[in-house]
């Protein structure tokens, strides 16, 4: 098992893995690997767009471990426990706004005290502010138009000067008519206007086809 980079984030042959914060216990059915009687969990790429983007770009910059995190999009939880794997001193605020992929997500908070859930609408983030206060890193993964304009948002109110960025582009949730390089070039003026830099871009094929991730500094 050889450590990467970032927190408690290892590979194993061509696999990621965290070290699991809760021995025995599976959040998505993953599979659990010991060595040097220390417990793994599988993080699938497949499965997880921030899995995908570190088997694909890392080491890099923008992935130096924060202390607080604001992940917009949480859904039912699988990449947010990887996260509370990987990043066990730093509080991860986690906004999802469906009640059915909620339950979950509240359930996983319970048994992991680094994560503190919101059930909330990304697109208003002056209704979490206060809870959320200023982060070092700011995660998107939502379905919308507006991708670039939600991120834009949520970094103005919750980003600490310094901060960083990783907004997950969902390229057929801004259009189904125009190519990927179009609606990339579209996010990135839209960013811009607001004071924020696109670093680098990765496209997430195979393992998420029609997304590509934004790596974001002010």
């Amino acid at each position: 098992m050889e450590r990467t980079a970032w927190g408690e984030v290892y590979r194993h042959g061509k696999d990621l893995y965290t070290r699991n914060a809760r021995p025995g216990e599976r959040v998505y059915g993953e599979d659990l690997l010991t060595d040097h009687e220390v417990e793994y969990r599988h993080w699938d790429p497949w499965r997880s767009k921030l899995a995908a983007l570190l088997l694909k770009a890392a080491p890099q910059p923008w992935f130096v471990s924060p202390r607080s995190l604001l992940y917009l999009g949480g859904a039912h939880g699988t990449t947010v426990s990887h996260l509370s794997d990987a990043l066990p001193d730093a509080s991860l605020y986690v906004v999802e706004k469906s009640p059915v992929s909620f339950a979950p997500l509240l359930a996983l908070s319970r048994r992991r005290a680094n994560l503190y859930p919101l059930l909330a609408d990304a697109q208003l983030p002056e209704r979490y502010r206060a809870d959320v206060g200023e982060v070092d890193l700011l995660y998107q993964d939502v379905a919308q138009r507006t991708q670039a304009q939600i991120f834009a948002e949520n970094a103005e109110a919750c980003l600490r000067g310094g901060g960083r960025g990783i907004l997950m582009l969902k390229v057929r949730s801004v259009t189904q008519r125009r190519s990927g390089p179009s609606v990339v070039a579209e996010a990135r003026r839209t960013l811009e206007q607001r004071g924020w830099k696109v670093r680098a871009t990765e496209d997430l094929t195979p393992f998420a086809r029609d997304h590509i991730a934004l790596m974001i500094t002010g």
